[in-house]
C-alpha cells in the first residue's frame, strides 16, 4: 500500500502543479452524485481531488480492502482530451494507480 500512497501523493502534486487543485470544495449535492465519476456534477480534476483521492486515502488509513479493477485512465483520457495544458504526466500517474489497484 505504500506504493499506492506514494502515487496518490504524486497525483495530488500533479493536480496542484497543473492548476487543477481547488481550496473550495464542491457543494454537498455535487459530491453526492450517483453517476460514475460524478460526471453530472464534477469535472475530472474535482472528482480526483474530492472523491477519488479522499476515498482511497481513507481506505488505506483504515487498512480496509482497496477496490480492484479501477480503470480511471480511459475516462481521464476522454475527459481531458480538449484540455489546453499538458496532461500527459497526470495520465501516467492515473495509469500507474490503475495498475496498482489491479485488474477486475
Amino acid at each position: 500500500m505504500s506504493e499506492l500512497s506514494t502515487l496518490l501523493d504524486e497525483l495530488e502534486a500533479e493536480l496542484r502543479e497543473q492548476g487543477f487543485w481547488s481550496d473550495v470544495p464542491p457543494s454537498p449535492e455535487a459530491l453526492a452524485s450517483a453517476q460514475p465519476f460524478a460526471v453530472d456534477t464534477l469535472t475530472l480534476p474535482e472528482w480526483l481531488q474530492w472523491i477519488y483521492l479522499q476515498r482511497l486515502r481513507a481506505l488505506i488509513e483504515a487498512e480496509l480492502p482497496l477496490p480492484t479493477g479501477a480503470q480511471v485512465k480511459p475516462y481521464a483520457e476522454e475527459a481531458l482530451k480538449f484540455e489546453k495544458r499538458s496532461t500527459q504526466q497526470l495520465l501516467v500517474i492515473i495509469d500507474r494507480i490503475d495498475g496498482c489497484l489491479g485488474k477486475p
